[in-house]
C-alpha cells in the first residue's frame, strides 16, 4: 500500500521541562516611553504673577501661565530577572532594574505690558534616572507547542537619581552682589513613587532559552510635585508618574 506524500509528525517541545524548576534567572532589554499624568489648577490661566515668578526672565510685567503641556519621549531599561515557581500557572518575579528617560514640558507664557499682551513659548526638559525593584505576579497559560501567554501584574518601588538637583541654580540679589539665591529653572520631583503595573507578554521556547515579548503599563499612585511659587509649578495640582515599556526577556 502507498504511504501518503506527507506524514503529520509532532512538533518537537523545547525545554520540556523548563516550567517545573523551582526558580531561575535571565535579564532584560527594553525601550520605555515616559510620561507624566498631570492635574492642573481649575483656575490657572486666570491666576497673575509679577515678573519675579519667572526667574530665568525677570521683568516688571504681569504674566500668567497661558498652557503647559507635558511631552514623552522614548528611553530604554536594562534589567536582572529572578524567577520563583508558585504552582503551575503562577510564577512571582522580581526584576531590578535601571531605566533612563526624559519628559518635557511645554510652557506657553502671557505677558501682560499695560494693555498689550504676548504669548512666550518655550519648552523645559525634565529628565529621569529610575533605579526600579518590580515585584510581579505571573499567570501563565498552558503552553501550546514552544509558546504560552501571560498576564502580570503588582508593585514597582522606584528612586528617582534624577529628582531634584539639576533643576537648581543661584543667582545674586542685585541689590547685594555678595549673595546667593536659589531658585529652580523647572519642575521639582520626589525622589521615591510607588506604582502600579499590569501588563501581558508572550513567551518562547527555543533549544538554549526562553524568549519574552512583554507589553507593561506602570502608574505612580504618589503625587512626586514639589510645589513652589514659581511659574513652572504653581499651577500644577498634582504630578503622577506614567510609564509604557515594552520588554524583550532571556532567560
Amino acid at each position: 500500500m502507498a504511504m501518503p506524500a506527507f506524514a503529520q509528525r509532532k512538533k518537537v517541545m523545547n525545554l520540556p521541562k523548563y516550567d517545573l524548576d523551582p526558580y531561575h534567572f535571565g535579564f532584560i532589554l527594553a525601550g520605555n516611553q515616559m510620561h507624566y499624568s498631570m492635574k492642573m489648577d481649575k483656575s490657572y490661566q486666570l491666576e497673575k504673577y509679577d515678573g519675579s515668578y519667572w526667574p530665568e526672565k525677570p521683568n516688571n510685567d504681569e504674566i500668567s501661565l497661558y498652557s503647559l503641556t507635558a511631552v514623552p519621549t522614548p528611553g530604554f531599561t536594562i534589567g536582572i530577572v529572578g524567577n520563583l515557581r508558585l504552582g503551575n500557572h503562577f510564577d512571582l518575579r522580581f526584576i531590578p532594574s535601571l531605566s533612563f528617560g526624559e519628559r518635557h514640558f511645554d510652557y506657553v507664557i502671557k505677558q501682560y505690558n499695560g494693555d498689550e499682551e504676548s504669548l512666550v513659548s518655550f519648552r523645559k526638559s525634565n529628565s529621569s534616572t529610575f533605579v526600579e525593584f518590580p515585584l510581579h505576579l505571573k499567570f501563565r497559560s498552558k503552553r501550546l507547542n514552544n509558546a504560552a501567554a501571560y498576564l502580570i501584574g503588582g508593585v514597582n518601588y522606584t528612586i528617582d537619581l534624577a529628582s531634584q538637583k539639576k533643576n537648581e541654580f543661584q543667582i545674586s540679589d542685585p541689590n547685594d552682589p555678595t549673595s546667593n539665591i536659589t531658585v529652580v529653572e523647572g519642575v521639582l520631583k520626589k525622589r521615591n513613587d510607588l506604582a502600579l503595573e499590569i501588563g501581558t507578554g508572550f513567551d518562547f521556547y527555543t533549544n538554549f532559552f526562553k524568549f519574552g515579548v512583554e507589553l507593561k503599563m506602570s502608574y505612580g499612585l504618589g503625587n512626586i510635585l514639589i510645589k513652589d511659587d514659581y511659574i513652572y509649578s504653581s499651577s500644577i495640582e498634582s504630578l503622577r508618574n506614567k510609564v509604557f515599556q515594552i520588554s524583550f526577556t532571556f532567560e
